[in-house]
């Protein structure tokens, strides 16, 4: 998927594409080696024995400073627990998962909930504050909120980094969009040397990465924890964690909220595929939003003259990135936020009118945030979750057929794009599938779904199939929403029914299909700021729109 899968609360799938936390997304980045080493098809069995044995938590209060998160673990409790690297030997090697908990204050306790903000590869241990300020206060206070850096990610180790991204950090990429066989290889080397470097620093450990290792380690902390069940708030690709964690521990699960709804039968080349489409819709939605204010904006007033003043503006950096380092590759995946959320319509359609029609590269130099070890560490998990968990084509000639296809039936922005940041999984060395099982097992609890119909980053289909997967679930959707990740956003009619279920177990009433539609919100305002701005915008800005 995309980022992803990446903020809260509105995680950007860096599967999401590929971006985990609300942040800017990373960008797209190993059979030998690893052959051997590979993981069965089942989901893997933990001896009795080795959960007797778990060991227990120890928490302390988190450091007033912390170097990834800085502040945003105060009032915070953190802890490591050890896990095996391979759950199928619980005496062999180890690492160790990085976890917070904002303790419960109520006098009744309804157990603790693990959180996920998806990705895969994103961390997660502000996930606890950030839940306990939305939610209201006799929810926050009645549970434990635990908040985790998944194996391999952030305060996790080890945390793992294959190499930079994006390769040649300090300036532009080439385009994603090659113009010919020689400019497309060269992007195929780029990430073939991605997972050749990722091979070649840490072959023990690909192998043990993916959501079936995923799904073990949320049982061992849940046994760590010391209760007999757990809930669960996942978003995105932690949808499918969830469910796969529900699938195989069916027992377990006290409550589960899966918001924006990974399709399992698509994980994840197909998934890849259908958010080429799904963005396409998108950010035409973006554009034509933009052209309603054009008397702000001075982009155009149809959307087809903003996407043509959008692609004036693409082959402008391509020509001259702006500083050097904000080339085609780099606006792309700044704009590709706009199909995560509308909450900033606004500031970016004022990025790209401050360019298209001033010549003012301020705003979109604020918007881009340069790749650092953080970001890199997170496309990393992205590839060696996803890698991992399902078979990719391994012939180049399926990548080039369907992007073109895509690319000739009018699926411009994301395709390319989206193909290179997923590109490592054709060379990567630990070979990949079957993918964990979701559904269709007995004992599954009543798990509450929460989806937008026009949700880019997971297509609505996903959330249908898992609804039916999981015939105890009920469907909340969003009817004529496109956002990622919306409970405890702005939706009254969304977070009535994600604090009702999390306060008391209650559903809405189950019918055929979706149980509770919710009317999406209506668009958003234009930001003032380039309200302001227009006054300033110079007697030629009209006709420098449609350039």
């Amino acid at each position: 998927m995309n980022r992803g899968d990446t903020h809260f609360p509105h995680p950007r799938d860096l599967g999401g594409y590929n971006s985990g936390v609300l942040t800017n997304p990373p960008s797209r980045k190993a059979a030998g080696l690893l052959a051997g080493a590979a993981l069965g098809g089942a989901l893997l069995a933990v001896p009795a024995a080795a959960q007797a044995h778990a060991p227990s938590i120890a928490w302390r209060p988190c450091p007033a400073h912390d170097p990834h998160l800085g502040d945003a673990l105060k009032g915070l409790e953190c802890a490591r627990l050890s896990v095996p690297l391979d759950h199928t030997r619980p005496n062999g090697r180890r690492i160790t998962l990085a976890l917070t908990r904002a303790r419960h204050t109520a006098a009744r306790f309804r157990g603790a909930v693990l959180l996920n903000r998806g990705g895969p590869g994103a961390a997660g241990r502000d996930l606890p504050a950030l839940f306990t300020r939305a939610l209201p206060k006799d929810v926050a206070a009645s549970y434990d909120w635990i908040g985790f850096d998944p194996r391999g990610v952030g305060a996790s180790r080890p945390a793992l980094v294959c190499d930079t991204w994006p390769l040649h950090r300090g300036r532009a990429r080439p385009d994603t969009v090659p113009r010919s066989r020689a400019a497309e290889r060269e992007l195929r080397k780029r990430a073939k040397r991605f997972a050749d470097a990722c091979a070649r620093k840490y072959r023990d450990l690909l192998p043990y990465m993916g959501t079936r290792n995923w799904v073990e380690d949320l049982e061992a902390i849940r046994v760590a924890l010391g209760h007999k069940k757990i809930s669960y708030f996942g978003y995105s690709y932690g949808t499918y964690l969830g469910a796969a964690y529900a699938t195989a521990y069916p027992g377990r699960v006290r409550r589960m909220v899966l918001d924006s709804v990974v399709r399992p039968s698509g994980v994840w080349y197909a998934n890849n595929l259908a958010q080429n489409v799904a963005f396409e819709k998108r950010i035409r939605a973006f554009f034509g939003w933009v052209a309603r204010h054009d008397g702000i904006y001075r982009l155009g007033g149809t959307a087809r003259e903003v996407e043509r003043a959008y692609y004036a503006v693409r082959r402008k950096v391509t020509a001259k990135p702006i500083g050097g380092r904000i080339g085609p590759a780099e606006l792309d995946e700044i704009f590709l936020t706009t199909g995560y959320s509308d909450l900033q319509w606004g500031t970016y359609a004022r990025a790209l009118s401050d360019y298209a029609v001033r010549g003012n590269p301020g705003a979109l130099r604020a918007l881009w945030k340069a790749p650092d070890r953080d970001s890199d560490n997170t496309y990393t998990m992205y590839l060696a979750t996803e890698c991992r968990d399902a078979a990719w084509p391994r012939d180049w000639s399926i990548w080039r057929r369907d992007a073109k296809r895509q690319y000739r039936a009018g699926n411009r922005f994301e395709t390319w794009n989206n193909i290179w940041y997923n590109a490592p999984c054709a060379y990567w060395r630990a070979p990949g599938g079957p993918p964990p099982r979701v559904g269709r097992v007995r004992g599954v609890p009543p798990i509450l779904l929460v989806h937008a119909t026009e949700d880019a980053a997971t297509p609505y289909p996903g959330a249908l199939e898992t609804h039916r997967l999981l015939p105890s679930s009920r469907l909340v959707v969003q009817r004529g929403g496109g956002n990622h990740g919306l409970s405890l956003g702005g939706d009254r009619c969304i977070n009535q029914a994600v604090v009702a279920y999390l306060r008391s177990g209650a559903l809405p009433p189950g019918r055929r299909g979706v149980d509770l539609t919710c009317p999406a919100p209506p668009p958003p305002a234009p930001d003032s700021a380039a309200s302001r701005a227009r006054t300033a915008a110079p007697p030629s800005a009209t006709s420098a729109r449609t350039s």
